[in-house]
C-alpha cells in the first residue's frame, strides 16, 4: 500500500446520506436569469442550466439546517475548461491552477471510482450559485449515489475558496521595492 492510498480523495456515498461540503452534484439545475432589465417584475425570464457542482456551504450549517440556500460552484473537467478558456491549454497555466496561483480556480484530482470515473476537475469560484436547500436535498435523494470529496482535500478546497472570497483590492498600494527612491 503506497503512502498516497492512505489518503483517498473521494468516496462514493449513497443518496440517503446528508449533504456535506465537498459533495459533487451532477447535472444540478440552476436558474440563470437572461434579461437584467426585468428586475422588479413579477416574471423574470431565464433558463435552467444543468451544471455539475460541488457543495461549498459549511457542513455544520447543512447539518443543523442553519441556511436556506446552499452555495455551490460549477465543476468542469480540466479538458473542458481548457476548451472554453484556451489560455489554459498551456501546461504552465494548468500547473498554475494546480499550485493554487490562479485566483478563483481550484484543481481537484482525478476520481477512479468505477461508477464515477473522472479526469482532473476545475472548481470555478468565480461563479457561485445558491440552490434552495430543500430542493437540493430532494434532488440528490432521487439522483442516486454521489461522490464526496474527503478530508484533508475538502478542507483544502474550503481554504482556497476562503482565500478567493476574502481578497481585498487596495485603491493605492505600497510601491514596489525596486531600489529607486520614492517621495
Amino acid at each position: 500500500m503506497s503512502e498516497y492510498s492512505q489518503y483517498p480523495w473521494y468516496a462514493v456515498v449513497p443518496s440517503t446520506m446528508k449533504l456535506v461540503q465537498g459533495d459533487l452534484v451532477l447535472s444540478c439545475p440552476i436558474f440563470v436569469p437572461s434579461d437584467p432589465s426585468t428586475v422588479g417584475e413579477d416574471v423574470i425570464p431565464g433558463e435552467i442550466v444543468d451544471y455539475d457542482v460541488i457543495v461549498m456551504s459549511q457542513s455544520c450549517d447543512l447539518e443543523y439546517n442553519k441556511i436556506e440556500l446552499v452555495l455551490v460552484c460549477p465543476v468542469h473537467t480540466l479538458d473542458e475548461f481548457a476548451e472554453e478558456n484556451p489560455a489554459y491549454r498551456d501546461p504552465n497555466q494548468k500547473e498554475a491552477i494546480r499550485r493554487g496561483y490562479v485566483a478563483g480556480l481550484h484543481l481537484l484530482n482525478q476520481c477512479a471510482h468505477s461508477s464515477f470515473e473522472s479526469k482532473f476537475l476545475v472548481v470555478d469560484f468565480r461563479n457561485v450559485y445558491g440552490v434552495q436547500y430543500g430542493f437540493l436535498k430532494e434532488f440528490v435523494a432521487k439522483a442516486g449515489d454521489r461522490v464526496r470529496l474527503l478530508p484533508p482535500y475538502r478542507e483544502h478546497l474550503s481554504q482556497s475558496f476562503a482565500r478567493f472570497f476574502m481578497r481585498v483590492g487596495l485603491p493605492l498600494d505600497i510601491p514596489p521595492f525596486n531600489g529607486k527612491k520614492t517621495n
